[in-house]
């Protein structure tokens, strides 16, 4: 088996779904601004803790809906609604402003408690589980997917590397925030619309080739 496939797949999918400015993101951002790189990257060890975890849940989720077919088709259905939603957000609803964090919350300033408000912060944020089980499954579908134990161990790493890429290049970008970082933060949902609008073509696509 080629190792980089899982790998890629997780990473890819998990940068892209949190690349939108989000409370993890921004907190991130500002606890290193406030208190420094090394605070920054401890909480953010913290939310990709939790992400590695509702990964898994979610895979082992969608291996058991892989074995019930009528299942499956509900959840395309399902799926190609949320990513019909998503784009109509992206594209038009989603405010171009970045979002602020208030000071109460980063005021946890020791190293484990940055830790432990990374996995707060991230285990309220539900959306990961049903975003897992929906791609897997499609994935899985076309073959490029795979329920065995090594595959879905390498793909939950990628998946927890690419969600702690994102929170370092905000961690980075915003130490010294630059117009063109602005431009990309705000503007950034264009491009999430644009790819989940892709997505929801090819879903319904698929759906109709089924009927």
């Amino acid at each position: 088996m080629d190792i980089t496939l899982p790998l890629l797949l997780g990473f890819g999918l998990s940068a892209l779904g949190i690349l939108l400015p989000g409370l993890i993101n921004m907190t991130a951002a500002k606890i290193s601004i406030r208190d420094g790189h090394q605070r920054a990257v401890v909480f953010a060890l913290g939310a990709a803790s939790v992400i590695f975890i509702q990964t898994y849940v979610a895979v082992s989720f969608a291996k058991f809906i892989s074995s019930h077919p009528d299942i499956i088709e509900l959840l395309e259905e399902v799926g190609l609604v949320i990513f019909l939603l998503l784009t109509v957000y992206f594209l038009f609803l989603v405010k171009k402003k970045i979002p602020k964090v208030e000071d109460e919350v980063v005021k946890l300033r020791s190293k484990t408690g940055n830790f432990f408000l990374g996995a707060l912060l991230s285990s309220l944020n539900f959306f990961p589980i049903p975003y897992y089980v929906f791609v897997s499954v499609t994935l899985a579908k076309q073959g490029y997917f795979e329920f065995g134990n090594l595959f879905v161990l390498l793909f939950v790493t990628g998946a927890t590397l690419g969600a702690l890429a994102v929170f370092y290049l905000y961690i980075i970008c915003f130490k010294k925030v630059g117009r063109g970082t602005i431009y990309f933060m705000e503007n950034s949902h264009y491009f999430i619309g644009a790819v989940t609008g892709l997505v929801s073509i090819l879903a319904l696509i698929r759906i109709l080739r089924n009927l």
